[in-house]
């Protein structure tokens, strides 16, 4: 159920930051709201809303004038500013109500040639819909409920016999004009309503504060949500609190995700005729996820539809759906499964392609979400923003499944108009306005990933658009980490060298983000004392460390690599002690020579699969051995100074652990190249390699 979280207090202080006139005051209630609806994904989710509030404003020439501001295109509602709701006059856009008809085109251009700013963000599609109701607050949200209710076969009824006539119902019409008229004409028809219902869509409100139409909002969300649980055997739910973000069984994911995985990355490359990033996957677990799996049901209800139109521009018409006979059988199963999901969504393409006069464009083939018996529910993305956003909507489709099937029935949209809705212009063209970062669809994982060098390169291919994980042996190191990835990376706490802890690893970035592309091998440690008077017992940890470890991960992430059939890239963190020894070093620098000597091996090896290898030699950075003592110690003992001990190279300039990321990052990006090892000390003649 809904918690009703209004705070008088909370909204004056929203109301005062907007300013003092009648109207700020109105705005800053507004986008107090708007957040208290946008926080809870189960009233909207990934953009699945909007809301609106009706000024007076004063034009350039002093005349008061009616101003409609509206949630912006680009904003979502849990974080909406001020600017987040553009002004548009309000009176302009009344006018368009007597039309016959209006293009899309039509109305993006009205709506914007009425912005108060013309460098505002475009306004919903909605926006004539929240015009054309008198009311001063109107809130348009996609509660899980609602949508619940608003998909089942009597839905009209249930409203009637639910609100009595405190709702209205509109039939599904695609939004945009049309949607905007008819809705007006239902409540004009019953002006004493205070929300519309929208069949197959979600749910309208309106007040004439801030707190009455919010009120509303959850007072009507919770009666539904009771009358559904009533019927669902008192099923309640809670996105926020029952998602887990781990499969059912890791295991029997680690063997199926990186297999369907690189079979729509080839898909993905072919549809585009050039080669393609894999998607990122988002896999979900619980017992909610569970037990839907469990449902016997799952291949009828898979093609049923989309718990809401907007919902298709993410997972596309239906999911991929397979079963535990399919993934059991192995990689070849799984791309004949994936095949036949790519036939379909081509046929159903081309029929209704047809049936609009053959002028839309086919979108990546490819499903933007998967219902794995035994493994979970699959978001699908080019990146990993992306993927979340689809399984967030996926767990939500499972409620509304759910509970549309106790209640009588989900009986969503059907084919056509959810193609309409999928290859709608305004749609696509949200989508077109982004732009891929250069490592998007990439998945990373940086070893020693809580020290300087580690969250450095982290931080590069984070800032690159790379799903990253990190790996550390400090729990401390890995919490500081994820705070500064902000919350985005995984962390793996591993002893990268116990038995399996390379395999373990892969394995956790698997089940998170369904794959690995690239692995930065970066752990490792100094060990310091001359060799004559080393014991054994340290010497072996070293190279356990520093050369044993590095060799099991990149075993392991190879034959992640191998699954996905798709290449990759290692990349080793060597250090200049491979080659230029230094005196009371020699138990970091013979494994170190070793993993020198790994990096070509492996590259002449891998490299027939696409799989290159390369590594980074780096001298003097402020990190593990060298910390401030000890360079200060240094310095001394060589009579100079602090910095100029650390600038004790060629450029006469210190290297930073950011130059050593740079460098992974170049790496990385060089196609061409492998069995490299590029220098980063500023100038070391005798640690050059050539």
């Amino acid at each position: 159920m809904r918690d009703n979280r209004w705070n008088d207090d909370d909204a004056d202080r929203f109301a005062a930051a907007e300013g003092t006139s009648v109207a700020d005051r109105a705005l800053g209630h507004r986008v107090y709201s708007s957040r208290l609806i946008g926080s809870d994904p189960d009233l909207v989710m990934h953009g699945g809303g909007n809301t609106s509030v009706k000024v007076i404003r004063p034009t350039l020439q002093g005349e008061d004038k009616r101003v409609l501001h509206i949630k912006g295109s680009g904003w979502d509602l849990d974080t909406i500013e001020g600017p987040g709701l553009p002004g548009v006059w309000l009176d302009p856009l009344l006018a368009l109500r007597p039309l016959d008809a209006l293009s899309d085109e039509q109305m993006v251009d009205a709506q914007r040639a009425a912005l108060l700013q013309s460098s505002s963000p475009n306004p919903s599609v909605e926006t004539l819909l929240h015009a054309f109701l008198p009311h001063s607050f109107v809130d348009h949200t996609h509660a899980t409920a609602f949508l619940a209710l608003a998909n089942l076969p009597h839905a009209t009824d249930i409203v009637a016999e639910l609100f009595g006539g405190r709702l209205a119902v509109v039939p599904y019409i695609m939004p945009g004009f049309a949607l905007a008229k008819k809705a007006a004409e239902v409540f004009e028809a019953d002006p004493e309503v205070e929300g519309l219902v929208l069949l197959n869509h979600g749910h309208f409100t309106f007040g004439d504060t801030a707190k009455q139409s919010y009120d509303r909002v959850i007072d009507h969300t919770n009666r539904v949500e009771q009358w559904l649980a009533d019927r669902a055997g008192g099923r309640t739910f809670d996105t926020t609190v029952h998602t887990v973000r781990a499969p059912l069984d890791p295991g029997r994911a680690s063997g199926v995700l990186p297999a369907l995985r690189g079979v729509l990355g080839a898909i993905r490359s072919a549809h585009h005729d050039a080669d393609m990033p894999m998607p990122v996957f988002d896999v979900r677990g619980g017992p909610a996820i569970e037990r839907f799996l469990a449902r016997g049901d799952l291949d009828s209800l898979s093609r049923r539809g989309v718990g809401s139109p907007d919902h298709v521009i993410r997972t596309k018409a239906f999911p991929l759906h397979l079963s535990r006979a399919q993934i059991d059988a192995g990689a070849d199963a799984i791309r004949a499964a994936v095949d036949a999901w790519a036939d379909a969504y081509k046929a159903y393409f081309a029929s209704h392609n047809e049936r609009v006069g053959g002028i839309k464009t086919m979108l990546e083939p490819i499903p933007g979400l998967a219902w794995i018996e035994g493994v979970g529910l699959v978001g699908i993305g080019k990146d990993s923003a992306s993927a979340a956003a689809a399984a967030d909507i996926g767990e939500q489709t499972v409620e509304v499944v759910t509970l549309g099937e106790a209640a009588g029935g989900f009986r969503p949209i059907g084919e056509a108009d959810t193609f309409d809705m999928e290859y709608w212009s305004l749609e696509q063209a949200k989508l077109a306005k982004s732009t891929p970062k250069a490592f998007a669809g990439k998945i990373v994982l940086v070893t020693g990933g809580g020290g300087a060098i580690g969250l450095a390169t982290a931080k590069a291919f984070a800032a690159l658009g790379a799903s990253v994980a990190v790996a550390d042996l400090s729990t401390d190191a890995l919490d500081k980490a994820g705070e500064a990835l902000c919350g985005k990376a995984l962390t793996v706490q591993a002893d990268i060298t116990a038995a399996g802890a390379g395999a373990a690893v892969i394995d956790a970035v698997c089940a998170r983000f369904g794959g690995i592309d690239i692995v930065v091998s970066n752990a490792g440690a100094a060990m310091q004392g001359m060799l004559m008077d080393l014991d054994d017992e340290t010497l072996r940890k070293s190279f356990e460390l520093n050369f044993f470890s590095h060799l099991a991960l990149a075993k392991a992430a190879a034959a992640t690599m191998r699954a996905q059939g798709r290449g990759g890239q290692l990349l080793f963190n060597v250090s200049k002690q491979a080659v230029n020894p230094g005196t009371g070093f020699g138990a970091y620098g013979l494994p170190k020579a070793a993993t020198f000597f790994l990096v070509r091996q492996l590259a002449l090896e891998l490299g027939g699969e696409g799989i290159r290898v390369n590594g980074v030699n780096a001298d003097r950075i402020r990190s593990g051995l060298l910390t401030d003592d000890f360079i200060e110690k240094r310095a001394e003992a060589r009579g100079v100074s602090a910095a100029d001990y650390m600038a004790g190279n060629l450029l006469r300039a210190e290297v930073e652990a950011t130059h050593v990321a740079e460098a992974f990052v170049a790496l990385a990006r060089a196609d061409r190249t492998t069995a490299h090892v590029m220098t980063v000390d500023g100038g070391n003649i005798e640690a050059a390699l050539r």
